[in-house]
């Protein structure tokens, strides 16, 4: 159905119509965008009413006839126009190209300064306010930094505390390996093969104190690193300040007398030196240095701490295996004589009893007792008595082979075990030190003791007992066997053993 409105309203032919150059001054006032045109020989050709608002600019800054020179320098003098980007709009116009760049308004504002050759030679330039945009760039660079910044935050913890992890799952299979050592020299073998492993590219050497202190020695070593045999306490820088010492010659520090450079110049790596102290008592040093290729700061940091961490394990574990030594050593050693006791001689016979008959050699048990000690005791006091017991234990340190163990089994009992020893060579250790004890002078309160001899009873594995008790027996047999005879004579056991056990 057809409406009246919808058809077009009549043309008025004789009606008045708008110049083109107003036209066109009325579309450039409607846009957004300042709007300049240049002419050929850089006279402003045209413009719109917006360009005073986007560029901030009085309307007698800017008219028809206005030099572009002019216009620049009035911006450049506001701050506007910085010299690369002049430079770089006159190059482009010089090579009839389009340019573009960003330029700051006396209100802090940024407008978008565009520029595009004209067919008639000029230029038409064009200034948006962009400072909205910007700013919503910068916040989304910012946030996007931000978010990476906390995604690299929250990488490098979850790295760090896997390998806080690891370092601590490491540490406790150290502990269980250290827990389980026998000996100081297991320990010490068990430590460099851990820290050769688990520190890679690195070399060390580890240190303790001799018994007298006076001197470090070197108990292990790994990755090819000289290990010295002593070296000097004060030699040391970390010895000297009782705490860890990191060398880094980028640094204020002074080269470590036991490493192997010249002390006034500089050391060409980074190392660390960590005393190993426990129960405030200084144990060692552990000396670790760090390959340079393979080892940055940050990661020789790291390294550095946790070989701290190491030593102190090193140092917990060293401390408990040289106090159970200790209380080990205590508990098999007799305290007047010093000499081993009757429980550390059943330990050694029954492993001697193990070899003998995997290898199928004999050895010797010789027992002895002075004779008429408790005369002595009775007569000159316990005292004298314990001055001959230390001479007894003195005369068998003179006695003792390689290999051989003397103990003090007995108030006045002695005992000597002779590994490979048959009979012969069992009564022949014996008479050497029955004569040895004849030979003796022993003083006591100034004056000296009447002459003290002993009694010898020899038995051996396997001709006179297959087991510990057995031989000991034998032996206390033939001593008093000896003491009967007229004492101070050597006596071997006439009982024969049993006969090995049917195979």
């Amino acid at each position: 159905m057809w409406r009246e409105d919808w058809a077009l309203a009549p043309v008025d032919e004789d009606a008045p119509r708008a110049a083109p150059d107003a036209l066109a001054t009325e579309i450039m006032n409607i846009m957004e965008q300042g709007i300049l045109v240049w002419s050929a020989d850089g006279v402003c050709e045209l413009h719109n009413s917006r360009v005073y608002e986007v560029l901030g600019l009085e309307p007698g800054d800017l008219v028809i006839g206005t030099p572009r020179a002019e216009f620049r320098d009035l911006l450049a003098a506001r701050g506007a126009l910085s010299p690369v980007c002049r430079d770089t709009a006159d190059a482009a116009i010089a090579a009839d190209r389009p340019y573009s760049f960003d330029m700051p308004t006396p209100s802090g504002g940024v407008v978008l300064t565009s520029g595009r050759p004209a067919r008639n030679g000029g230029y038409v330039v064009t200034f948006t306010d962009v400072t909205a945009a910007r700013t919503a760039a910068r916040d989304v660079e910012a946030a996007r930094a931000s978010a990476e910044a906390a995604e690299a935050r929250a990488r490098d913890a979850l790295d760090g505390d896997r390998a806080r992890q690891e370092e601590a799952r490491q540490l406790s299979l150290l502990d269980e390996w250290l827990q389980s050592c026998k000996t100081l020299r297991e320990l010490y073998m068990i430590v460099t093969r851990f820290l050769c492993r688990v520190l890679a590219h690195t070399s060390g050497e580890l240190y303790v104190f001799s018994p007298h202190r006076d001197v470090l020695d070197g108990v292990g070593a790994w990755s090819g690193a000289e290990l010295q045999r002593h070296i000097a306490t004060d030699s040391c820088w970390a010895l000297r300040r009782g705490r860890a010492y990191e060398y880094d010659p980028a640094g204020i520090c002074f080269v470590c007398g036991h490493v192997d450079h010249p002390e006034d110049e500089d050391y060409p790596g980074k190392y660390v030196c960590v005393p190993i102290s426990a129960h405030g008592d200084t144990v060692g040093l552990l000396h670790v240095r760090f390959d340079p290729e393979a080892y940055g700061d940050a990661r020789q940091k790291r390294a550095a701490t946790f070989t701290l961490r190491c030593a102190e394990h090193i140092s917990l574990a060293v401390a408990n295996v040289r106090l159970r030594d200790e209380l080990h050593e205590q508990s098999i050693r007799d305290p007047l004589t010093g000499l081993h006791n009757r429980r550390h001689l059943l330990d050694r016979m029954r492993r001697e009893l193990s070899e003998a008959d995997r290898r199928g050699a004999p050895f010797g048990l010789v027992t002895f007792d002075a004779d008429r000690f408790k005369a002595v005791n009775d007569t000159y006091g316990h005292d004298a008595g314990d001055a001959v017991l230390l001479a007894l234990a003195a005369v068998m340190g003179e006695v003792l082979e390689e290999g051989w163990t003397g103990c003090r089994i007995g108030v006045e009992e002695f005992a000597l075990l002779v590994p490979g020893a048959d009979v012969a060579a069992a009564a022949a250790a014996g008479e050497r030190l029955r004569a040895r004890v004849e030979a003796m002078e022993v003083r006591h309160a100034g004056a000296v003791l009447p002459p003290v001899t002993v009694s010898v009873g020899v038995a051996v594995y396997p001709d006179h007992g297959r087991d510990a008790a057995a031989l000991l027996k034998r032996s206390d047999e033939a001593l008093y066997a000896a003491k009967e005879g007229g004492r101070n004579r050597v006596a071997i056991s006439a009982t024969p053993g049993p006969p090995p056990a049917a195979a």
